[in-house]
């Protein structure tokens, strides 16, 4: 534990009850502090956030870090929540801890939606909030990075550096993925290649062989009947990929006397909420999911994962198969159940290319024309008048705004010069500026440090 604040060892030891860190968090901690970009890997609960946390408070605890210098982004606003007491109390080892806006947080968990809308609100005062920003930390990396909200991130990262007027340190979180090099220049964005980065992936040693097993049931009658037959008296999450065979399951599984919980996006916040919290306190039950609960979204101590049907890729695998085997003594598991002939070979084909150690590359979406569409009028709520020349330094060579179709450059251009230059006289880039009130949940300054969530 060398090099951590003195702070955080002693708490570490007393307190979470460990004698050293992960091997992840041993090997992060080197390029985390010294200000490098990073990768984080691990496929199962080896202390990601921690790994990130620890070295990013210890820097800035030695360096002196004031105001809002740390943004923790999560996919979900659900893992805002997890994530939220943890951090608090690792702020509070430090004394670091307050809300934001009157006197901002030193860490500020949050989403990139709601980064947006405190970069473009006029209750926001943008400049004072973000000028001491030093490092961005990206839960679940790669849930951004093959969808169109990576973009969003990116182009929001970009405009964060150039409120902050320095470079800001981005660190990655995510479970094992096909292809990380990559996967960290595309969180480096525009500075991959002259900013120094790191792919963090320790070998702990080879993991206990998961348990595996696949089963035809034939039906969802017989996947409620299998389910409700094994396992009694443990807690078990089932995976389903479609909000319809999720209800099916549900009802299926409560009319055999299961006590049984659902979550899916249909389901409206707090339903989902209430379920999850339900299971997480109870004991011998059921709570049947689509991918919302894949996401490391906590719901107690698990100790069986099915799926039904195959998982839309063995990265989505991966991360179902980690949500078990996390308490001592246990292993990690899968009953796979096939309703068709054909989900089992699907099941089957993905279990072979597993065995072979493939995983699926990410892949950004090619040419998000909407995203940039957007992101064009974005600085202009932004800084209410943007130079008609200087737009484009917003994202800093951001690839979407450097390979415009040549077919489209010139309209595209037209488009959004006349607003811009009626916005801005003089071509100048102006100073950000509002005022200031949000929500957020946010974490600590010496002043006691603080966080927030948003």
């Amino acid at each position: 534990m060398d090099g951590l604040h003195p702070s955080l060892p002693h708490h570490i030891v007393n307190v979470l009850g460990r004698k050293s860190l992960r091997p992840l968090q041993e090997s992060a901690f080197g390029p985390v502090i010294d200000g490098s970009d990073a990768l984080l890997l691990d496929p199962t609960a080896g202390g990601k956030t921690e790994a990130a946390m620890f070295p990013l408070l210890s820097a800035m605890a030695a360096k002196n870090w004031t105001g809002l210098s740390v943004l923790y982004v999560c996919p979900l606003k659900a893992l805002l929540n997890n994530l939220l007491p943890g951090l608090e109390t690792y702020a509070a080892w430090l004394g670091r801890w307050q809300r934001i806006l009157a006197d901002p947080p030193d860490i500020l968990l949050t989403t990139p939606e709601s980064i947006e809308s405190m970069l473009v609100s006029a209750k926001v005062d943008h400049t004072t909030l973000f000028r001491g920003l030093r490092a961005v930390v990206v839960d679940e990396v790669h849930a951004f990075a093959c969808d169109d909200r990576g973009w969003h991130l990116l182009c929001v990262l970009e405009r964060l550096t150039g409120v902050a007027g320095r470079p800001i340190q981005r660190v990655g979180l995510s479970a094992t993925v096909g292809n990380p090099r990559e996967l960290l220049a595309w969180l480096q964005g525009p500075a991959a290649g002259q900013r120094a980065g790191s792919v963090v992936a320790p070998e702990a040693g080879a993991p206990a062989e998961p348990s595996i097993e696949l089963d035809h049931v034939g039906s969802v009658e017989n996947a409620a009947k299998v389910i409700s037959a094994l396992h009694r008296g443990e807690k078990r999450l089932v995976f389903c990929d479609s909000r319809r065979l999720v209800e099916q399951l549900g009802a299926a599984l409560r009319a055999l006397g299961v006590t049984t919980f659902l979550s899916h996006a249909s389901l409206s916040l707090d339903e989902r909420r209430r379920a999850e919290e339900a299971f997480a306190d109870a004991r011998d039950c059921v709570i049947v999911a689509t991918s919302t609960l894949e996401l490391g979204v906590d719901v107690g101590d698990l100790d069986r994962v099915i799926q039904v049907n195959a998982p839309p890729t063995i990265g989505s695998f991966l991360q179902r198969l980690g949500r078990a085997g996390r308490r001592a003594g246990s292993t990690r598991n899968c009953l796979f159940l096939a309703i068709g002939r054909e989900d089992v070979l699907a099941i089957a084909a993905l279990l072979l290319q597993w065995s072979r150690g493939f995983v699926e590359p990410v892949t950004a979406p090619p040419e998000p024309r909407h995203i940039v569409a957007q992101q064009f009028l974005a600085p202009c709520l932004q800084e209410k008048q943007v130079g008609e020349k200087l737009w484009s330094e917003w994202w800093g060579g951001l690839a979407p705004f450097e390979r415009p179709p040549r077919s489209h450059a010139t309209s595209s251009r037209r488009g959004i010069s006349t607003p811009t230059t009626a916005c801005c006289s003089s071509g100048r880039r102006p100073r950000s500026g509002s005022a200031a009130s949000t929500s957020a949940t946010s974490l600590p300054s010496s002043r006691p440090h603080r966080s927030s969530r948003c």
